[in-house]
């Protein structure tokens, strides 16, 4: 059985333009450190704190390029560890969630909404998705095997795009839970 490569994404930011420079000076832009698995996105050498109504978490990675709405994309003991209450939704969902503050080292802003704690995933080209015989928006599960937490995943939207790269997505709680360190790969078992 084919199996798809497992990702771990950790904590991170998207920003709109207007939000780099009230963080980081008039005209800043994203300065690319390296580039991700999902060709054209890049993490930044750019870093932010997170403030919540509880704590705050320094030195947050900004993914790039900037986007038409910010986003912050936490675990769910992140969202715990801020005191906010982040539900789980697939990226760019954020109508109706909570915001906080984000600090940056020339000003502040804080957003109404835009807190999730990312639904896991998988991104697949058309090509790939028939492949895996599976279609965009369908529900499976994973199986992970690893040394000694070998678990499946239920409700793994399935994400499919000519500008996506085969990969499958989960925070770090759900990494921590499943021992799915360094390379790991995972199969789908369809629901």
């Amino acid at each position: 059985m084919e199996k798809i490569i497992v990702e771990t994404s950790a904590r991170h930011v998207h920003l709109t333009e207007e939000h780099i420079e009230a963080l980081f000076g008039k005209g800043a832009t994203l300065t690319f450190k390296k580039a991700l698995s999902q060709p054209g996105q890049f993490a930044s050498e750019e870093r932010v704190t997170l403030v919540g109504p509880k704590k705050t978490i320094p030195n947050v990675s900004i993914l790039g390029p900037a986007r038409s709405a910010t986003q912050v994309e936490v675990s769910l003991t992140d969202a715990r560890t801020l005191g906010v209450a982040a539900p789980v939704r697939e990226s760019g969902d954020i109508k109706g969630t909570p915001g906080l503050k984000i600090v940056g080292p020339a000003g502040e802003i804080e957003i109404e909404e835009g807190v999730i704690a990312a639904k896991r995933h998988i991104h697949f080209t058309p090509e790939d998705a028939e492949k895996f015989g599976v279609s965009d928006k369908q529900i499976v599960s994973v199986k992970i095997d690893s040394a000694d937490r070998s678990t499946v995943f239920g409700d793994v939207v399935v994400r499919v795009s000519p500008k996506f790269s085969a990969a499958m997505h989960i925070d770090t709680d759900e990494s921590n839970a499943a021992c799915a360190f360094g390379e790991c790969r995972g199969e789908i078992v369809k629901s």
